[in-house]
């Protein structure tokens, strides 16, 4: 499924429509938690019939198209459904019980209430929220798939405009030729990563360079009067501010993740557990900033692009534990030089990042020389889920 995003164009009433159906979205989601709060035994088909029920009591809610209801009701189930398997987990703390949304974005279609012209640069909504034609732009062609791969729409709202998002239901894959390479990350502060081959790639730090006209914008909201004008403008500044470097910080993590994937046949990264790092304050905004996150969902998607290998490893005693010689040395934060007694003097991270790859390898069944092709294991993408360690072995 590949999602392409459109810059939206129309008039005000035509965006207060759009906030009106975001409005009836969030109440069509919240009241199916109620309804699911409030009976047991309730299923995903049992609030897909609840919304022909709001419908019918809510004339608001019938305007909003049938299937628009169905995938508030499915984002609603999505909650539920997320808070039973973590209860079967028996993940310690909390199990995410379902929460009534407060601030909504988004609303969703599915095949109908949208209608897409002919020169693929105009969507017509043709509920009754009266959104009507709204003009696109953006650089995806969507003339190379056809109207019924478009499973489904989305009106996303942001801080710069509204945007339509198109979900496309296409297998992508790209063949390139076996590297014969290799390689282990380790993430970090200092630099974003160093590989096994002692290469060290910059941490931009997007958050912290851009830290200064965040305080000022925000101070400027903080001095206007709440509920005028003058403030509404803003914080619609202060929200671009934060948009524009979320942007940055993402396509920085897609394009070095694109990079790294497509340069090697297998990569071991750390399996981070990046909730639970945070919870150091004084890291906390280093962290949030590196998007370790945004970098590993990236790996894991160009490697089934490519269908290459991707491995998630322990990072326990990596640092710690000599590449050459396999002893622990014990080394804090400030020493970033391994020194071992076996002679090995490199890089604490580098040390690490060999330690990775030689997890990871292990991981997947591999001795000697690293040599792939189509025929063998390049071909199943063993790519593992954010948050999870890869079980299996597969044999080179």
């Amino acid at each position: 499924m590949l999602v392409f995003e459109f810059k939206a164009y129309g008039k005000s009433n035509q965006f207060t429509a759009v906030d009106e159906a975001i409005r009836t979205a969030k109440f069509v989601r919240n009241s199916c938690i109620r309804y699911w709060m409030d009976n047991k035994k309730v299923g995903k088909y049992d609030l897909n019939k609840y919304c022909a029920v709001l419908a019918r009591d809510f004339p608001f809610a019938d305007e909003l198209n049938s299937m628009a209801r169905q995938a508030s009701a499915e984002r609603a189930w999505s909650s539920i459904s997320r808070f039973y398997d973590n209860c079967k987990k028996g993940i310690a703390g909390k199990k995410g019980y379902p929460q009534f949304q407060k601030d909504c974005r988004s609303v969703e279609y599915k095949s109908t209430g949208w209608k897409l012209a002919a020169d693929r640069k105009s969507i017509n909504f043709t509920d009754k929220k009266a959104i009507g034609r709204l003009k696109l732009k953006g650089t995806r062609d969507l003339h190379l798939y056809q109207i019924s791969q478009i499973k489904r729409v989305r009106l996303v709202k942001r801080a710069d405009g509204v945007y339509v998002q198109f979900c496309v239901d296409v297998d992508r894959k790209e063949s390139t030729e076996p590297s014969g390479n290799t390689i282990g990350l380790d993430m970090g502060l200092k630099e974003y990563y160093t590989d096994s081959n002692g290469t060290m790639v910059e941490n931009p730090r997007f958050l912290r360079k851009g830290e200064k006209i965040l305080k000022r914008s925000g101070r400027r909201v903080s001095r206007k009067v709440k509920g005028s004008n003058n403030r509404d403008k803003a914080r619609r500044i202060l929200g671009k501010r934060h948009l524009k470097i979320s942007r940055q910080r993402k396509d920085h993590a897609i394009k070095l993740a694109r990079c790294v994937i497509s340069s090697n046949d297998v990569a071991a990264y750390e399996d981070l557990r990046i909730k639970n790092m945070v919870k150091n304050h004084c890291l906390a905004k280093s962290i949030n900033d590196a998007s370790w996150y945004q970098f590993r969902v990236g790996l894991e998607y160009f490697a089934k692009v490519f269908e290459k290998i991707t491995v998630a490893v322990n990072p326990q005693y990596t640092s710690q534990e000599c590449s050459s010689c396999g002893v622990i040395v014990k080394k804090t934060l400030s020493t970033r030089t391994h020194v071992c007694k076996c002679g090995c003097v490199m890089d604490r991270d580098e040390n690490a990042a060999r330690n990775i790859l030689s997890r990871g390898l292990g991981t997947v069944g591999h001795t000697g020389t690293f040599a792939l092709d189509a025929s063998n294991a390049l071909g199943e993408s063993i790519s593992t889920l954010a948050g999870e360690i890869l079980p299996e072995q597969i044999g080179s």
